[in-house]
């Protein structure tokens, strides 16, 4: 038998709903104590360490259901001393992407760590050989190696943060720059690839010397563009009226930073509506 408390009624609800979602063998007897709030016997025939495992596994998800986020904010503000609520809002997004990402980006961040595992098996060294205990007094006393990994990952959020400035803070000086400039072309067709190809409304292809001469005429370098780019230099240098990228892939990072940059003038078309006959061309020309 062991013998949970849970001070809040909406943690203790959700500690429930995931214990039975676990494992559905064990009674649970549910009580309110004056002194320590909601009051849970748990019997079962489980095995001990299956019984721990699953307690465990519940408590980890309660945390993060209701406390990873207040948790989150609290590390923003004491430990990095930001206050500004629409800046706590964006790191705390990026934090939790971090902690919770399934995708290979976040995977990347946290070395493909996963911290669930890490507040599990803290719940486990806390719960086992123990008959009676303290989900409030384990969250606020025995978490500090959780604490301190979650410390790590808002500083990982708030160096993506000062990233996600810095890019943006670079797309509004090219949106300003371009705004300012005659268009070249009315036109310019883009095929994705691992370097983006051009095309006049002809059809026919800029070969790479076209591309730098355009870019050579231009002062690139006061707006932070480098001369040997060729995916958004030369559309920057040309500045058309209306961009039309093709491909399969809309979320690429090149695609999105000119979608980004020229905003309601680009067209984004699947790679099949291409309208032009095309072939790789020698790099060199």
């Amino acid at each position: 038998m062991q013998e949970v408390y849970f001070e809040s009624d909406k943690e203790v609800i959700s500690f429930c709903e995931q214990l039975f979602s676990y494992n559905k063998q064990i009674e649970l007897h549910w009580k309110t104590n004056e002194d320590w709030g909601n009051h849970l016997r748990l019997e079962s025939k489980l095995r001990s360490n299956e019984l721990t495992e699953t307690i465990a596994k519940s408590m980890a998800d309660v945390f993060v259901s209701h406390r990873l986020r207040s948790t989150i904010k609290s590390i923003i503000g004491k430990y990095y001393y930001y206050s500004n609520i629409d800046e706590i809002e964006r790191i705390m997004g990026l934090a939790e992407w971090i902690f919770e990402g399934a995708d290979a980006d976040s995977k990347q961040v946290r070395n493909t760590k996963d911290p669930r595992m890490l507040l599990k098996s803290l719940f486990i060294a806390n719960i086992k050989d123990e008959s009676t205990v303290h989900y409030d007094s384990i969250v606020k006393f025995r978490l500090k190696v959780f604490t301190d990994q979650l410390i790590h990952y808002v500083g990982l959020a708030i160096d993506e943060f000062k990233r996600e400035e810095d890019h943006q803070a670079f797309v509004n000086t090219l949106r300003e720059y371009i705004a300012k400039k005659e268009p070249s072309y009315n036109v310019i067709h883009v095929l994705q690839g691992n370097t983006f190809s051009f095309y006049k409304q002809n059809g026919k292809r800029f070969s790479k010397m076209e591309l730098r001469t355009f870019m050579q005429k231009e002062p690139l370098y006061i707006v932070g563009l480098d001369a040997n780019e060729l995916n958004l230099s030369p559309l920057i240098a040309m500045a058309p009226q209306k961009i039309k990228i093709y491909g399969d892939h809309p979320s690429e990072s090149k695609t999105l930073t000119v979608i980004n940059v020229f905003q309601e003038k680009v067209d984004f078309e699947p790679y099949r509506k291409f309208p032009f006959a095309h072939k790789v061309m020698n790099q060199n020309n």
